[in-house]
């Protein structure tokens, strides 16, 4: 059985009618789930909210103090991240629910889900990109110290810069940030290069694969089996979290990746059997795609390699004319990282 943390209040994690993030994603997911009988499968547990003092663990007081005042009066985070009324519980019950999704891990299950977590922009004391608080190191603050896990493996193929991650984890050796997505100088947040390795301890423990616009499944599957199974395993982690935003999807209306269904249960497939060699603990945290339909598809699928079952939804693969380019980029990141691993 796998664990799907689920609470009827993530519904309204939703920024209004004429943004991109709306709040019904992770209800019509499940309903898409029970229609297709994956819940079946599922453990489906009911998360809390955080603890502030969990949120501590990553963010300043007054980033906090900022979201909860931001949470009374309605207003602004960033200019793409609008703040509604009540924001702050909910975006703490997100935090919740990668919590405990990670601590079931550690209770005898191999695979956790949090449909409504992955929110890799947040910093330690700034936001956007429809991000509040980083649940990815909150969680993993929060597992690092209740069961003292010393190496944390976060591969994050959302089609945006995992920077806020990047941002917290960039000088510490404990925690291997893989982030895949858009080349930053054609999407935000802008940053994501493959010269961007980590400062002092946390050299080499930072891997940007920036893909060009019009990538699509040839490109990402090269790049995916040249780097991570390589480097992961050298780093032999005692937890694996896989950030799965799928506005990779060729129709997503945010990003110019063209990826298809087939190639997120590539993905899941993939990353499972990478946790049943090394840790046999693999938290997965849903991300962004902001084409309901299609992202909902591409969860189904992402859920189906995680069980091994033999489905998924198919589609026409779209033309990848961008696969000699993303050659290029793989070589030069394994050029760059060959002085930290074996690649």
């Amino acid at each position: 059985m796998i664990v799907f943390s689920y609470h009827e209040k993530y519904n309204e994690y939703d920024l209004g009618q004429d943004h991109p993030l709306i709040g019904d994603k992770p209800r019509k997911t499940l309903d898409f789930f029970k229609e297709k009988k994956l819940t079946d499968e599922l453990d489906i547990f009911k998360p809390a909210e955080a603890k502030e003092e969990d949120l501590l663990k990553v963010h300043t007081k007054e980033f906090i103090e900022k979201i909860k005042q931001l949470s009374i009066e309605g207003g602004y985070l960033s200019i793409d991240t609008p703040a509604p009324k009540g924001i702050y519980d909910v975006a703490r019950l997100a935090v919740g629910g990668s919590i405990l999704s990670g601590k079931k891990l550690f209770d005898g299950y191999n695979i956790a889900v949090n449909p409504l977590g992955g929110f890799h922009h947040a910093g330690v004391d700034q936001s956007s990109g429809f991000c509040f608080f980083n649940d990815i190191a909150v969680a993993i603050e929060v597992l690092k110290e209740k069961y003292d896990v010393k190496r944390v493996a976060v591969i994050d193929l959302d089609v945006h810069h995992a920077n806020g991650t990047q941002e917290i984890f960039y000088k510490r050796n404990d925690v291997l940030l893989i982030s895949f997505h858009q080349d930053g100088k054609t999407l935000y947040p802008g940053t994501g290069f493959v010269n961007e390795t980590g400062e002092k301890e946390g050299e080499g423990y930072t891997i940007n694969m920036p893909f060009p616009m019009g990538a699509g499944d040839e490109s990402y599957r090269y790049a995916f089996l040249e780097i991570i199974p390589k480097i992961v395993k050298q780093f032999a982690p005692q937890l694996i979290i896989y950030q799965s935003g799928v506005d990779t999807h060729h129709s997503d209306p945010l990003a110019n990746i063209l990826l298809t269904y087939p190639t997120y249960y590539f993905f899941a497939e993939e990353i499972r059997k990478l946790s049943e060699e090394t840790c046999k603990k693999l938290l997965v945290l849903f991300g962004g795609g902001y084409n309901s339909r299609a992202s909902i598809y591409a969860y189904y699928n992402i859920m189906c390699g995680l069980m091994k079952k033999n489905d998924m939804i198919k589609e026409k693969t779209v033309r990848d004319v961008r696969l000699d380019e993303t050659k290029k980029t793989v070589n030069e990141l394994k050029q760059t990282m060959s002085c930290y691993w074996r690649i």
